[in-house]
């Protein structure tokens, strides 16, 4: 099922996706039993959850590590983002200007979404607590990530806007192989990143395995599951997002996050 957030009138409402690009709405909890009740919906398009936790993966595209100079790692590279930086798609990604930064990059990633409480999970168990896929656009201020964080990403991976997600919930028993996925990610129609999913490191169910251990994942938890190569930050010249930009990220199976870029007014 192809599973979207709208907003209405007084409320917002979860939907069915149908492939004439109409909605219908769904009864029940997305963490549950989600029943479509016939009924057709329009309102604007919002992320398709709001994140519980957003546990975030580093250096897990082969290409990409090459493209940085960086070793590849042997667990998996985590690092957080604020929940309080999602974004829904159409709505713009803003340049922080309180906090400047002038190295704002894009990073196309698969999403994933826990379904329900996850610890010590086995990677042969993994596929059991994956709800479902969505794509992401992991925005980094660069400066602040590399040069002015204190050593830590949090800062510049957390700015507000800086998590689009969407445009749908795509349920995991319609994606036979994530790791089979075409990802790609497009400024102003032109295409600088171009991947497969087959190029992570480190896989989802390796992933899940990972981040579960001693540790419980909540319904509702996201892992952004790595970038591939092609970021502004690696390019010559680097390429960085500017006011009146236009992003598109695009993943086979689930379809295209868009936003516009613009400046923060403080």
């Amino acid at each position: 099922m192809h599973i979207a957030r709208l907003q209405l009138a007084n409320s917002t409402a979860l939907a069915r996706l149908h492939p004439d690009g109409t909605y219908t709405k769904l009864g029940g909890d997305l963490f549950s039993t989600l029943t479509d009740t016939g009924e057709r919906i329009t309102g604007k398009l919002l992320a398709p959850l709001e994140p519980r936790a957003i546990l975030c993966i580093g250096l897990n595209y082969k290409k990409h590590a090459e493209e940085t100079n960086a070793p590849i790692p042997k667990h998996p590279v985590l690092f957080f983002k604020n929940p309080g930086a999602l974004q829904n798609p159409g709505n713009p990604i803003l340049l922080p200007r309180k906090l400047r930064s002038d190295k704002v990059d894009y990073e196309c990633e698969l999403a994933v979404v826990i379904g329900k409480t996850a610890r010590n999970v086995s990677r042969e168990r993994a596929y059991d607590y994956i709800l479902g896929y969505t794509c992401a656009n992991d925005v980094s201020a660069r400066d602040w990530q590399k040069q002015d964080g204190g050593g830590q990403w949090c800062r510049g991976k957390s700015f507000d806007t800086f998590l689009p997600l969407g445009p749908v919930l795509v349920t995991a028993d319609e994606i036979a192989d994530p790791h089979a996925l075409s990802i790609s990610t497009r400024v102003n129609g032109e295409t600088l990143q171009h991947s497969s999913t087959g190029d992570m490191i480190f896989d989802i169910h390796t992933l899940i395995e990972f981040l579960s251990a001693s540790t419980t994942l909540l319904p509702g938890t996201v892992i952004l599951t790595g970038t591939p190569s092609g970021v502004g930050m690696a390019r010559n010249p680097q390429r960085w997002l500017q006011p009146g930009d236009s992003v598109e990220v695009e993943i086979t199976s689930i379809g295209t996050l868009k936003n516009t870029v613009v400046e923060e007014v403080c």
